[in-house]
């Protein structure tokens, strides 16, 4: 399943394909996944390379585009007044299996440092619930990401 929404978010069209703008599907998704990065206000190595080894997978880029991808999101969420413009490009673009999958993708993001915070898990309950994504697959992608990240620890509202 997690290949089949690789492979539907690599599809995505892009809005413009000489400068990536919010509307863009990927920078969306970017911008989303640089907020949950830096929710905590500390943005460690380990978790940008886990940004870009996401975007780089998820999308099939390097060199770059990758660079640009990564920077378009980081620009966009910098920009951002709220996660609103970003939720909804993706909720018009992503069935309902491609949201689940993708606040996995969060939950990753999360992960990488192997600690949970506080306002990294209310970044991704927030933007579960603007995507349309339910309490119990959050928490099941939540508790999938905590397993595949060793040493993880940490505690949410949600249990």
């Amino acid at each position: 399943m997690f290949e089949r929404v690789l492979s539907f978010l690599r599809d995505l069209p892009a809005a413009g394909a000489s400068k990536p703008s919010a509307d863009d599907p990927r920078v969306a998704a970017s911008a989303l996944l640089y907020h949950v990065m830096n929710a905590d206000g500390v943005r460690q190595d380990i978790e940008w390379e886990r940004f870009k080894e996401i975007l780089a997978e998820t999308y099939s880029i390097s060199g770059d585009e990758l660079d640009a991808l990564a920077a378009a999101g980081e620009r966009a969420d910098n920009e951002a007044i709220d996660l609103y413009a970003f939720t909804s490009v993706l909720k018009r673009h992503l069935d309902a299996e491609a949201r689940k999958a993708f606040i996995g993708l969060m939950w990753e993001i999360v992960y990488a440092d192997g600690e949970l915070h506080e306002l990294e898990d209310n970044t991704v309950w927030r933007v579960a619930e603007l995507i349309g994504v339910e309490r119990h697959d959050r928490i099941e992608a939540r508790g999938k990401a905590a397993a595949e990240a060793p040493g993880a620890r940490g505690t949410s509202s949600d249990e």
